[in-house]
């Protein structure tokens, strides 16, 4: 490796191919695969055997002594262009990772399909993309952005799981600002276009979005820490702890029964919740910084890791929209995947109502999250907090979703819709006659006798809906319980056909 191909990049601001690979990985453990492979063909001033491994860097090594495969675009070599050589590499590098049974991760550094391979360069992309998804839900899939990605490089992170962004060196996009300009006119850089801020906080397409590419690569061994590295090798699979003695008065965080203000239009940060049930210092979120509504991650409880989807009152009160909707659902499915049990922390007044989510598909897209939850058959468990209203009670892991355990805790409200609208609707012909002070009255006392008959978890409860009602003290020791008793769960509610048909 020349040194001057490594001060190309360090004047671009960035790492080398091989250094990106050196510093994820532990020291001395990565094994080179491939590195003789080079461009086959003559074409367009580009000479057989021109370009040294085809301008990307596959092989294999360990992170936190978990083995990986992993390939590096070199932006060095005719900008890290994609050959058919190239192509067939990362195709063959993945199919490794699947025979391995172990992650697979990805440095993208491209500038797109190679032009002067033509059709050739399209088909090592068909290949990336036909192992990639032979790979999800088997291995996890790891993509970082380290420099452009551009045309069809794009669609190969889109299928992967997790997709890292860094700032002032990420660029995801279609097509470019040039072919934007001649085709519409419309003047853009390429960073309002596809830059790190772009998709971690509007589209949604990236996952993490870190400052640099160090902190970059110690996220994702973080993540590699925590996920399984197979489908069928999760933390319940290989060190199964005993179930252990039950007392609902063990205490891991005092503060989490004063975390839920009295009034239930009052916000509070759903992470107070979430850091008081989970192992100290141990949630990652996913997409942090898109629809912020519904938070998304992993966390461990006692060691045992687990997915959690909760609604955030902090942002929107915690309602449902299109782009909640789909995080979340696509979060479940990857646990699912993966056997990672689901804990669902809910505080939702329902779905987004207006004009605006119903042309975007609102139906659509909470279907999609009521179709994820239905069809995972990991396990699942539900604590209602607060608010469980209208569909979006029955979409967040309800009972009738065949969530395993359903808990309230004494703040649960589950009805139909809030008190307010509820006596507006039932009483609104017999109070428009009424006079200001006796239609105020008598609406406050409507209000109460709703609250007092519907606003609290006990009719649920008694229709067995809400498995129990419990101290928010008692949370953590009884998910942990719960997960250990479920830990060989196996679906009796199976109908045997190819696949069903998820609202995309």
């Amino acid at each position: 490796m020349s040194t001057y191909n490594m001060e190309k990049q360090h004047k671009l601001g960035k790492l080398h191919a091989l250094e990106r690979i050196c510093m994820l990985l532990d020291e001395d453990s990565f094994r080179e695969i491939g590195s003789n492979i080079t461009n086959l063909e003559d074409a367009f001033n580009i000479k057989k055997g021109q370009f040294p491994y085809d301008g990307v860097i596959t092989g294999y090594g360990t992170i936190g002594g978990q083995k990986v495969v992993i390939y590096s675009e070199d932006f060095t070599v005719i900008g890290g262009t994609l050959g058919k050589q190239h192509g067939f590499k990362i195709a063959n590098a993945i199919k490794m990772a699947i025979e391995s049974r172990c992650p697979v991760i990805g440095i993208n550094d491209s500038g797109g399909a190679r032009i002067q391979e033509g059709v050739n360069a399209l088909a090592g992309y068909g290949e990336i993309f036909y192992y990639n998804t032979m790979a999800s839900g088997y291995i996890p899939q790891i993509s970082i952005i380290a420099g452009n990605c551009a045309g069809g490089a794009v669609y190969s992170p889109g299928i992967t799981d997790f997709i890292f962004v860094i700032d002032e060196i990420s660029q995801m996009f279609v097509t470019g600002p040039k072919v934007i300009k001649s085709v519409t006119n419309e003047d853009i850089t390429a960073k309002e276009l596809g830059g790190a801020n772009v998709h971690a906080s509007k589209s949604g397409v990236a996952h993490f979005h870190m400052p640099n590419e160090k902190e970059c690569f110690r996220r994702v061994k973080e993540l590699i820490s925590i996920i399984p590295p197979c489908y069928e090798d999760g933390y319940l699979h290989t060190n199964r702890p005993a179930l252990p003695k039950y007392n609902e008065n063990v205490t891991f965080n005092e503060n989490l029964a004063n975390i839920i203000p009295k009034e239930s239009n009052h916000s509070y940060d759903i992470h107070d919740v979430i850091n008081g049930i989970v192992d100290t210092d141990s949630f990652i979120e996913v997409q942090e910084e898109f629809a912020r509504n519904v938070v998304v991650g992993f966390g461990r409880i006692k060691g045992v890791v687990i997915g959690i989807i909760a609604d955030q009152p902090k942002f929107m009160a915690g309602v449902l929209d299109c782009d909640s909707s789909d995080k979340a659902a696509r979060f479940i499915r990857y646990c699912d995947a993966f056997n990672i049990p689901i804990l669902t922390l809910t505080d939702v007044p329902g779905f987004l109502p207006g004009k605006d989510q119903e042309y975007k598909g609102i139906i659509r897209h909470g279907a999609k999250l009521l179709y994820a939850y239905s069809e995972a058959t990991t396990i699942k468990i539900n604590v209602i907090l607060r608010k469980a209203y209208g569909g979006a009670y029955i979409a967040m892991s309800s009972k009738h979703l065949r969530a395993d355990f359903v808990y309230a805790w004494p703040t649960a409200e589950i009805a139909v819709m809030g008190a307010d609208g509820a006596a507006d609707i039932l009483y609104g012909k017999q109070m428009k006659n009424m006079n200001p002070a006796e239609k105020a009255a008598f609406r406050s006392e409507k209000i109460d006798e709703y609250n007092e008959k519907f606003m609290n978890p006990s009719i649920a409860s008694m229709h067995g809906y809400v498995d129990e009602i419990i101290k928010p003290e008692a949370t953590r020791e009884r998910v942990y319980a719960d997960i250990l008793m479920l830990a060989d769960k196996r679906s009796i509610d199976v109908i045997h056909k190819k696949h069903g048909n998820i609202p995309l």
